[in-house]
Order: C-alpha cells, then sequence, then structure tokens
C-alpha cells in the first residue's frame, strides 16, 4: 500500500482532493498534513474521517523537527503540496506569513523528500500553485505554461518563488515532481474571506457585498471538484517535470459574476428581484489589483485528456445550493466555533 501525504488538506481545496483520494483509491494510504489555521476546517472531511484508509496529521511545514519525525515514521511514496497561505489581501497586511509558509514551508518539504528518497522510482512531489504567478493579463490572451513569471502582489511572489525552487529540486537533485497552476477555484467549504461565499454570507444577512473598484477585474473560474479530479489525474498519470495549466473556461468580470449570484440568490431565497442586487458596494480597489487571468488548458486536455464539467452558472447554482443547506458550516467558520474546538483537541495555534 502507497502512503500519499496532502498537506493543507483540511482545507478549501484541499478537503476535496483528500475526499476524492481516499475514496477513489483504497490502496493508498492517505495522510492529511493541516496546521488547522483559520481556514483549515476538519469539519470538511466528517463523511471520510472514519476511513480506514485515511489519517488526519496536526503540524506545520515551517517545523523541520517534525517533518523530520514524520518522514521517519512513515514511509511516504508521494507528496501533493497544497498548504499555504493563498488570500492575496492578507498577504498585503502580512507578507512574511506568505514567505514563511509558501517559500519556506515548501522548501522543507522538498528537502524531507530528498533526503528520504534515495530511491526515487514510484516516488512524485507534486506542487499545486495559481495562475497569478503569470501577473496581469490585457483584453486578450491566454496564460500557457510557457508565459514568462510577472507576479504582482506578495502572495503571487510567494507561489511563483515555490514554483521555481520545486523546479530547481527537480533539476538539480533529480526530485522527480509535477507541479499545476490553476485558475480561480469555487464551490463547497470555501472561507468566506473570498468573493463568491464572501457575497452569499452577505446576502443572506441583507449586508453590502463590497466589490472592487468597478468590478471590471476578469477571473477564470473552476469548481473546485473539477480541480480535484484535474489533481487526481495529474498525481497519477502526469508526466514528472512537467507542467500543467487548469481553468475552467469561464471568464467572467467581477460585477457580472456578483449580478449573476445576485439573481440565483433572489430567487432561491423568495426575494423580489433586484433586491440583493442593491447591496453591491463599490470599495476602493486593491493595491496591484491584476486586471484579468486567463488560463490556456490545452496541454492537460491533450495529454491527460480533462477538461471540466461544469459551465459556471451551473456550479455556481450549485455552490448557493450547498450553502443554502449547510447554515451550520457558514456560521461555524464566520463565529470562529470551529477554531476553539480544535484548539482544545490540538492546542491554541
Amino acid at each position: 500500500m502507497k502512503t500519499i501525504l496532502i498537506t493543507g488538506g483540511a482545507g478549501f481545496i484541499g478537503s476535496h482532493v483528500v475526499r476524492k483520494m481516499v475514496k477513489n483509491h483504497p490502496d493508498m494510504q492517505i495522510l492529511n498534513l493541516d496546521q488547522l489555521t483559520y481556514a483549515g476546517n476538519l469539519e470538511n472531511l466528517f463523511d471520510i474521517e472514519s476511513s480506514p484508509n485515511y489519517s488526519f496529521i496536526h503540524g506545520d511545514i515551517t517545523d523541520i523537527p517534525f517533518l523530520e519525525k514524520l518522514f521517519g515514521e512513515h514511509e511516504i511514496d508521494g507528496v501533493i503540496h497544497l498548504a499555504a497561505e493563498s488570500h492575496v489581501d492578507r498577504s498585503i497586511t502580512d507578507p512574511m506569513s506568505f514567505i514563511n509558509t509558501n517559500i519556506v514551508g515548501t522548501v522543507n518539504l522538498l528537502n524531507a523528500c530528498r533526503h528520504k528518497w534515495k530511491d526515487v522510482e514510484g516516488k512524485l512531489f507534486y506542487h499545486i500553485s495559481t495562475d497569478e504567478v503569470y501577473g496581469s493579463l490585457g483584453s486578450e490572451g491566454l496564460f500557457t505554461e510557457e508565459t514568462a513569471y510577472d507576479p504582482r502582489s506578495p502572495y503571487s511572489a510567494s507561489k511563483a518563488s515555490s514554483d521555481h525552487l520545486v523546479r530547481a529540486y527537480h533539476h538539480t537533485y533529480g526530485l522527480p515532481v509535477v507541479l499545476s497552476n490553476c485558475s480561480n477555484n469555487y464551490g463547497p467549504n470555501q472561507f468566506p474571506e473570498k468573493l463568491i461565499p464572501l457575497a452569499i454570507h452577505n446576502i443572506l444577512h441583507m449586508k453590502p457585498i463590497p466589490v472592487y473598484g468597478k468590478g471590471e477585474n476578469v477571473r477564470d473560474w473552476l469548481y473546485v471538484e473539477d480541480h480535484a479530479s484535474a489533481i487526481e489525474l495529474i498525481f497519477s498519470k502526469g508526466v514528472p517535470g512537467r507542467t500543467y495549466n487548469i481553468g475552467g473556461l469561464n471568464e467572467w468580470k467581477n460585477i457580472d459574476l456578483i449580478r449573476l449570484l445576485c439573481g440565483i440568490m433572489d430567487e432561491k431565497l423568495d426575494r423580489v428581484a433586484g433586491t440583493s442586487e442593491k447591496l453591491i458596494t463599490f470599495v476602493k480597489d486593491r493595491a496591484g489589483h491584476d486586471l484579468r487571468y486567463a488560463i490556456d488548458s490545452s496541454r492537460i486536455e491533450e495529454e491527460l485528456r480533462w477538461k471540466p464539467s461544469l459551465q459556471f452558472e451551473e456550479g455556481l447554482v450549485r455552490t448557493v445550493d450547498w450553502y443554502l443547506k449547510n447554515p451550520e458550516w457558514m456560521e461555524n467558520v464566520t463565529s470562529g466555533a470551529y477554531q476553539s474546538y480544535y484548539s482544545k483537541q490540538y492546542g491554541e495555534r
């Protein structure tokens, strides 16, 4: 039985990847390593926590002695590395936490693998990154795997640095690695600091929906379960040393997205059409706000036969339905109740 370490597995994307790997690969032992910071929540994984091929490990990838102990106790055959600080606004106010987790933490994991994997046959380090490393697009064009890096925020710069380090360990030490860079994810279990769950929460409570600038920034949106499927496929069949861009083929201006969401929410909540849209509040634009991101996913489509399964409108309805059916989850994460619970279990963070 192979043992696969998934870092950040209690987070938004990570929990969907963990669930998919546990359910689809009973022949693999899945270790979920998470520090359980504000965005890591084991409530995301209640449905698989008793599975015989699943274990949760509480720990910090910036803690070298902890990682040495972990890799000494387990014969880890593969790493799917999702643990990261990921919110651009937080990176602007606290860049050092992004440098420590996203850069130093990644190097610590790479070193742990390099020192442990004397024979790299059957081993793989899979690093998940973001399209934000490529910078900003104009009104035309797409990011490809050959697009030059041009990060514009502390967050994207920290992810760009970690990408370069992963590739450097492949070329310098022969470490088998794959990388992927994805567009904006959305779907169930996303912490409500991000645009879509924040807007859903605020609409529910008739609070202002903040939209940066004039809402003209464009993003490509990828349903989280489609992303998890792509990650599973890349981990199983990706070519070592290769990078794969994962996009949803769903470009939307922020303001158009929010108006669509408002219409869906009005219908679901039996409100008069236009009620939620009155909550839209334009706020001062984010510093260094990139205008447009758009992904060319042709490599993963051609080489691995992956395509997103959902168009944005369908995925957005599914997302709204999930949040409306799980008000306790939203209440727990917005109140911090789940953090208090896990602090008692694993110690103050």
